[in-house]
């Protein structure tokens, strides 16, 4: 006979809309450990397997901290309720939780007044913490998982209530959940009886709703704020202007608790993380979107799919697996997507910069040292090309006789920092592919990626001056001569980086603190990583200045208010880096 071992789930802290599925682990009657899931259509042993969800409801209504989600709330601001911010964010655990949190949450009464924030709705809409279940709802049937089913409601002493909220092995809190403690148990059914022969279950803490981003807002280069939530598009179509997203989403694969311990394992669980980055990523509305970091199952079961009900198309290239092993379905590259109401699909280049590598050994290196020079120059890393044509044009809709062309570059550049050579080559790799393009048609350039590389460095320098100095330090790393002669790091795209753009923004109200988040000596973004280990800028969107103009960027984040939860990622960000977002206009073009 069949007897469950064990139930297990990945986090202990059920999120409002992050689905929970229980690891179940079994012995046989052989005692091999089995966690198949065994359904009534296909009995093991003449047993399967029913599973069964409890939500337990509280005469005592219960509040949950803003800042602390696992923790209850003992006081609310007052400001908040009077401005209408969205409740979940007015509670606190504690006055030394609220007061340490201050100087963030200022931020909302100051955007409460100014009306800017354009999360407000939704928030309210989901984030009650004083549910109780209505008559409507603790009748007839409800459906989570994939079994309808009538509800079950189990009286108990104490005030509580046991209501039966789902029959299948899944479940997906709602906000009906907020503030009240789940239970799932999983019993193993005679075939033929139908009786219970085993069963075990597992409590979890009370369900709490997901942490929601502060609001950025788009800054147009004149220095006014543009409301992120207003539908634009008719405007943007008439003007011909288009915004880009790159944002490296930080792999499953990497976002370990050894690497991220001060992460709550719950806000560090992929379950949460794809919700929360698919929230921020369809809410700001990008007509094109460069992901990094983005695995293969995860582009193929949740990002492709998701977006594609955004209106999205993805393409999508896998890093190469010379030097990577273990699952190939994990290994991540990068995604680009775009808005099939404002581009069409017209060409895709994959750029492999291990293939590169080894025409390059067999052309410069030496025999003896062929071996060598590819352990090193073989990382795996790849660029993501594609050429998109526009529904619209830089003249305006009435002018249809020309076609709009954008190529979009997204790369990932190697990470490993002795390894200054390699990523040089390989940014220098990429830029003369993408003089190759140019030269083949008058098309506006973006590239976009993570470049693990900083303000000032070589890679940096090569992208944004067109030229690598003779004399800069990071030239000295080059064992197998793959940079030499410094004369040849060089391009022709009038390549400049978006960000910049802030340093021009005219003196305006509100200016000095924009800028103050800006590298004074670089005039790029003080950072675009903020972990425990690291702080600096490794991300970029760089555009051909002769051919688009920067129209607005999606304002920066400052350091204080991420220091809150220590870095990145946490439960109000899911990624260890941030994302960046410009907004572009196509300069007319004379027709070729």
């Amino acid at each position: 006979m069949l007897t469950v071992v064990r139930v297990h789930l990945p986090s202990d802290i059920p999120i409002v809309g992050c689905e929970l599925t229980p690891y179940v682990l079994l012995r046989r009657p052989d005692s091999l450990l089995i966690s198949d899931d065994i359904p009534e259509s296909a009995p093991v042993y003449g047993c399967f397997l029913r599973y069964k969800w409890y939500r337990i409801q509280s005469d005592k209504h219960v509040a949950m901290c803003s800042i602390h989600p696992s923790e209850q709330a003992t006081l609310q601001c007052l400001a908040c309720v009077k401005a209408k911010i969205p409740v979940a964010k007015s509670y606190h655990c504690s006055p030394k939780c609220f007061s340490d949190a201050w100087q963030h949450h200022r931020l909302l009464h100051e955007r409460a007044a100014s009306a800017v924030n354009t999360n407000g709705n939704e928030e309210n809409a989901g984030s009650g913490v004083n549910t109780s279940l209505t008559s409507s709802q603790s009748s007839g049937s409800l459906t989570n998982g994939t079994t309808p089913f009538p509800v079950v409601v189990t009286q108990r002493s104490g005030g509580e209530t046991w209501f039966e909220v789902g029959r299948s092995k899944t479940y997906t809190p709602s906000a009906d959940d907020i503030g009240h403690t789940l239970k799932f148990e999983c019993a193993i059914i005679n075939a033929v009886t139908k009786s219970t022969v085993g069963n075990a279950s597992t409590m979890m803490s009370r369900v709490i709703p997901a942490p929601s981003p502060t609001p950025r807002r788009l800054i147009s280069v004149s220095g006014v704020d543009i409301p992120l939530h207003l539908d634009l598009d008719s405007r943007l179509i008439s003007s011909g202007t288009f915004t880009v997203l790159s944002y490296n989403i930080l792999s499953d694969a990497y976002a370990t608790n050894e690497l991220y311990s001060y992460c709550p394992s719950w806000a560090l669980a992929w379950t949460y993380r794809r919700q929360n980055l698919l929230r921020e990523i369809a809410g700001y509305r990008a007509d094109i979107v460069c992901l990094q970091e983005v695995q293969s199952d995860h582009f193929e079961e949740f990002f492709a799919p998701e977006l594609d009900k955004h209106g999205y198309q993805a393409l999508f290239k896998r890093k190469t697996t010379e030097v990577i092993s273990g699952n190939i379905n994990t290994v991540d590259g990068c995604a680009t997507f775009f808005r099939r109401d404002r581009f069409t699909h017209v060409k895709k280049y994959e750029v492999e910069f291990n293939k590169a590598a080894q025409s390059l050994t067999e052309a410069l290196v030496p025999s003896a040292q062929k071996k060598t020079a590819l352990n090193r120059l073989l990382k795996d890393n790849i660029a993501l090309i594609v050429v998109l044509e526009a529904k619209f044009n830089s003249q305006g809709v009435d002018n249809t006789g020309k076609r709009q062309l954008v190529c979009v570059a997204n790369t990932h550049v190697n990470v490993h920092q002795e390894l200054k050579d390699v990523r040089l080559w390989q940014v220098h790799t990429l830029l003369k592919g993408l003089e190759k393009i140019a030269a083949t048609a008058d098309i506006p350039m973006l590239l976009c990626g993570d470049f693990n590389s900083a303000p000032g460095s070589a890679p940096h320098a090569l992208v944004s001056m067109g030229k690598v100095d003779p004399m800069h330090p990071e030239l000295a790393v080059d064992p197998f001569g793959i940079l030499r002669p410094a004369t040849k790091l060089t391009h022709h795209l009038p390549l400049v980086s978006a960000y910049t753009s802030f340093a021009r923004i005219p003196v305006v109200p509100g200016l000095a603190q924009k800028r103050r988040k800006l590298d004074p000596s670089t005039n790029e973004p003080l950072f675009t990583s903020c972990t425990r280990d690291h702080f600096g800028t490794l991300d970029y969107i760089f555009y051909s200045a002769d051919s688009v103009t920067v129209e607005s960027l999606l304002e920066l984040l400052d350091e204080e208010s991420l220091r809150k939860d220590t870095a990145l990622p946490s439960p109000e960000w899911s990624s260890d880096h941030i994302a960046l977002l410009a907004g572009f206009r196509c300069k007319p073009r004379t027709r070729r």
